[in-house]
């Protein structure tokens, strides 16, 4: 089992910039990935990007390149998601997730552990 839990969520104006953090804990040797979506009202859960644990290969939605970086700090257990220039388009519940799976990493089935979700607000 592996345990997530976020944090460092908030409310920021347009242009603005937020660093979310996601600290692992239980079986963290066994992780493959660690990723990050996020869910606006009324819409799905979404991809935003994904790291891998040892390889640090990187992946993010076409949407947030160049302004959203996701980095890993193995010896904290810890992921975390800088994100630049931020817009009101942004705005939704963030969720980081694990898996120790070697699936389709940029989907949401391909995690099994999910955190509670941190809320990102952008004002405009």
């Amino acid at each position: 089992q592996v345990q997530l839990v976020e944090s460092g969520g908030g409310l920021v104006q347009a242009g603005g910039s937020l660093r979310l953090a996601c600290a692992a804990s239980g079986r963290t040797f066994s992780i493959y990935a660690m990723g990050w979506f996020r869910q606006a009202p009324g819409k799905e859960r979404e991809f935003v990007s994904t790291i891998t644990w040892y390889g640090g290969g990187t992946f993010y939605e076409d949407s947030v390149k160049g302004r959203f970086t996701i980095s890993r700090d193995n010896g904290k257990n810890t992921v975390y998601l800088q994100m630049n220039s931020l817009e009101p388009e942004d705005t939704a519940v963030y969720y980081c997730a694990a898996t120790v799976v070697r699936g389709d990493i940029l989907r949401r089935s391909g995690y099994s552990y999910w955190g509670q979700g941190t809320q990102v607000t952008v004002s405009s």
